[in-house]
């Protein structure tokens, strides 16, 4: 793998918080929810890979915000943050992750405005970091 590639899982980060924004306007809750975790995953995997030269295939936010607390100083709530975000990152999509019911049927609102929130933390985490010198 290419780590000068930093950039382009940042950029793609961007585009699925877009994509998340998009989703919630259109009242797609469960995918705008499965969008913000996938920008938060994107863009911690771009930090990694600027700050600490690695790549990890993990789709854990939590997870990879505590592997990158050996590089960088993650600020305080983050990682629950990114807990909130890894709730998503099943149940959003798969029918079998519920009891009953096609996935979008149990999202809300309130769901998407939360996820979108804590992606937007962790995507801002990420852009200052990835702005600071080396």
């Amino acid at each position: 793998m290419s780590y000068s590639r930093y950039r382009d899982w940042y950029d793609e980060a961007l585009d699925d918080l877009a994509a998340a924004e998009d989703l919630y306007r259109l009242g797609r809750y469960s995918k705008a929810c499965f969008f913000a975790h996938q920008a938060g995953e994107k863009a911690l995997k771009a930090l990694m890979i600027k700050r600490m030269g690695r790549y990890d295939p993990i789709h854990s936010v939590a997870e990879l915000l505590r592997r990158l607390g050996e590089a960088v100083e993650v600020p305080p709530g983050l990682v629950e943050k990114g807990e909130k975000l890894d709730r998503h990152y099943i149940p959003s999509r798969y029918p079998n992750a519920w009891p009953y019911g096609a996935p979008y049927k149990h999202y809300r609102r309130e769901d998407a405005e939360e996820a979108l929130a804590c992606a937007r933390e962790v995507v801002g985490f990420v852009r200052r970091e990835i702005e600071k010198d080396p």
